[in-house]
């Protein structure tokens, strides 16, 4: 039997790609083992699917000032060291790496132990722990077409970014008996991200009495983020995070407002549904989310608004529009050229094994 072992983490972004290529490597007869920090969001994600979970410890590399940067080195050392011995006892055939600091360790591993590896970026630009890991890597995947001229020649592959296709088969009917939502009001879904976003958060909450006029509201709004004096107000319903629903939630939403993680939005491609983005500022991160939407704005996929912009108004204004306009982002979305991403990344897992 082939063995593989995935790993990524931090945030959902870089762990639900890895779990859209699950049932293919099922189907495959791979064995399949799965190495995350020790309590990230990727063990609760991933266990679920009983798949052997390896913790590590895992450090991170910040672009600010923090107590923790003087720590973190000695548990990206810890890490290193669990990391080959795991992939020593694991003795994989290849290795399939989605990002965030706990894969560099991996990685890492993995060359050491002559493991063929393959990492996926899904942001225009590569991340830190991704530009760590590139030398190191057998093939480099990617999501935009801009990406390619960052990698390094002769690794780098456009795949785009693989897809839960459970999020595909969605039931309207069961979303709305689950919220409580009548028929009357068209839907929108807020999503802020895994760990979800006060500025986002915010921002929607500030002009409820008015969006709740036309609209019905779904909102996930991150952990620790319910807003208690909001509960029970009709036609809003908040949650930390949605799981098993979250499929019939897409298929009742007409409209969406996001943040512009790469593997989010191209959820929403896949979907068809028409979205407000709001990217993470570039003062609190390295400005890809702000390129990611700026290229679904430029093929006719998005509405973008970065969040210096955000006032009652512009955001009340940019909602009216989406959805007034809807089905021309609609059609721009169909009529976009799709790759099938998993098919593409399984040839290439299948070609470094063989």
């Amino acid at each position: 039997m082939k063995r593989i072992i995935l790993t990524g983490g931090g945030t959902a972004g870089h762990v639900t790609p890895n779990i859209a290529l699950l049932p293919r490597l099922k189907e495959l007869q791979y064995d399949i083992h799965y190495i995350g920090s020790y309590n990230g969001i990727e063990k609760e994600l991933i266990e679920q699917f009983g798949i052997p979970y390896h913790g590590i410890s895992s450090g991170k590399l910040r672009r600010y000032f923090s107590l923790q940067n003087f720590t973190d080195p000695f548990r990206v050392i810890k890490g290193v060291g669990e990391a080959r011995k795991l992939v020593k006892i694991l003795d994989p055939d290849v290795i399939f790496s989605k990002g965030g600091f706990v894969s560099v360790p991996v990685v890492l591993a993995g060359k050491s132990r002559k493991v063929p590896t393959i990492i996926h970026e899904s942001d225009m630009t590569p991340g830190l722990a991704n530009k760590l890991s590139m030398s190191s890597a057998t093939k480099v995947c990617c999501n935009f077409p801009e990406t390619l001229d960052h990698l390094p020649e002769g690794k780098a592959v456009l795949t785009g970014s693989p897809i839960r296709q459970e999020l595909l088969s969605g039931d309207r009917y069961k979303a709305k008996e689950f919220l409580g939502f009548t028929s009357d009001k068209p839907v929108i879904m807020v999503v802020g991200g895994s760990l979800g976003s006060v500025a986002v958060n915010d921002a929607v909450r500030g002009i409820l009495p008015e969006l709740l006029k036309n609209f019905q509201v779904v909102h996930l709004c991150g952990k620790g983020k319910i807003d208690e004096s909001l509960k029970g107000l009709n036609g809003y319903a908040q949650f930390e995070y949605i799981k098993s629903e979250l499929k019939d939630l897409f298929a009742l939403t007409d409209i969406v407002i996001s943040r512009a993680g790469a593997n989010a939005i191209c959820e929403l491609l896949a979907l068809h549904k028409p979205n407000l983005l709001i990217p993470l500022s570039a003062n609190a991160s390295r400005g890809d989310q702000i390129l990611n939407a700026r290229s679904f704005e430029r093929q006719g996929y998005s509405v973008v608004l970065e969040e210096e912009e955000l006032s009652k108004e512009v955001l009340l204004n940019a909602i009216t529009k989406l959805y007034d306009q809807r089905e021309t982002y609609i059609a721009a979305m169909k009529s976009s050229p799709q790759q099938n991403s998993i098919d593409t990344i399984i040839d290439l897992i299948e070609s470094v094994v063989k």
